[in-house]
């Protein structure tokens, strides 16, 4: 609302006769009386600068063709100052294709000196320098803001991280901990027996837990250390099969062709992707026969997770929040995932993770 608002005022002062004066007139060609033309360029170089912040590039373009016309007539308004909003506009808002957007507007520009020359401008070289010049500070200016607003961006993201992490180790680092112990000295009470090994799976569950809460906490806080070593990968996928079997699960592991040398990130994504299938698992078709298969390629893995369908259940559901941020992990790395019913009623999660460079 803002930018039309600015918009149509900067039109309607275009030719008040005070400010007229104070247009541009970069080739010094005879003055124009204001015409039908002179409206039309004056409309290009202020009512674009509405869609300034969504489409930068465009409004630049539209707004320098207005320009070039006042310009290349002769006429003088000062509608011509949209140009160096519209140039400020692109040094802040436009996200891609910077360089060459820069490479293109010089090309443009030369273009109209050489066309001003020709149409019998007496303008010298070193005042077309000079304008450049001025209107370059405009698109710098908005590059020197823009800069500045990440910068905070990423201070206040910083700090909030660090908050969070806090806090993730003052609440759940405690309810944890308690857990642990409690499963611990209850299992101990119970002696030997189904109910024992099932405690003992919650426990060495909820060390794992506090395991990766650690190595997360590193992660969220840059004053906490990373220990990357750490962080699970496809090697631990055996182990995350076996306490899910402990868990009453009764889940298949299939590996077929040999592991790749992925790197960290992206094995954390593969192991990711078996932990939030087996969770579901878990919770949605809990008892309920699940088969987790690893296919090595020298590009990368794939991962298949299938679930029987839940008896009495239907098919089986869930919120989709977990499979999501996992689809946004994967994708990070030039992969894809999918998720979905299968046709007798089951789930199915099934995911490729390639190697850097693989497409």
């Amino acid at each position: 609302m803002r930018d039309a608002l600015g918009a149509l005022l900067l039109l309607a002062l275009a030719f008040v006769p005070p400010l007229t004066a104070a247009g541009t007139r970069l080739g010094e060609l005879p003055h124009r009386p204001a015409d039908l033309p002179a409206v039309l360029a004056a409309a290009a170089m202020t009512l674009p600068l509405t869609a300034r912040r969504r489409w930068p590039a465009l409004v630049m373009a539209i707004v320098g063709a207005g320009f070039a016309l006042q310009e290349l007539r002769g006429y003088r308004s000062f509608a011509g100052a949209g140009l160096i909003v519209a140039l400020y506009s692109v040094g802040l808002y436009q996200e891609r294709w910077r360089r060459p957007l820069a490479a293109g507007a010089l090309v443009s520009y030369v273009g109209l000196c050489v066309a001003l020359h020709a149409a019998g401008a007496t303008a010298r070289l070193q005042d077309y320098v000079l304008f450049l010049l001025l209107i370059a500070l405009a698109a710098v200016g908005g590059a020197v803001v823009r800069k500045r607003r990440a910068d905070d961006r990423e201070q206040v993201l910083t700090a909030e991280r660090a908050r969070i992490a806090r806090e993730l180790h003052d609440v759940v680092t405690h309810h944890v901990t308690a857990m642990v112990v409690q499963a611990h000295a209850t299992r101990f009470v119970a002696g030997p027996g189904p109910a024992a090994d099932s405690l003992a799976s919650i426990g060495d569950t909820g060390k794992r837990a506090l395991a990766e809460l650690r190595d997360l906490l590193g992660v969220l806080d840059p004053a906490r250390p990373a220990p990357r070593d750490r962080l699970p990968g496809l090697g631990q996928v055996g182990e995350l099969v076996e306490t899910t079997r402990r868990a009453g699960q009764p889940v298949t592991l299939s590996e077929e062709g040999t592991p790749p040398e992925m790197g960290a990130g992206r094995e954390l994504a593969a192991y990711r992707v078996v932990q939030e299938a087996l969770t579901n698992a878990l919770k949605h078709a809990a008892g309920q026969p699940t088969a987790v298969e690893l296919a090595y390629q020298p590009d990368g893995v794939t991962i298949a997770v299938t679930t029987a369908r839940a008896t009495g259940s239907g098919p089986v559901t869930g919120s989709g929040r977990g499979l999501a941020g996992l689809r946004e992990r994967v994708e990070l790395f030039g992969g894809e995932l999918t998720a979905g019913p299968r046709a007798d009623g089951g789930f199915a999660v099934r995911a490729r993770v390639p190697l850097p460079g693989a497409t």
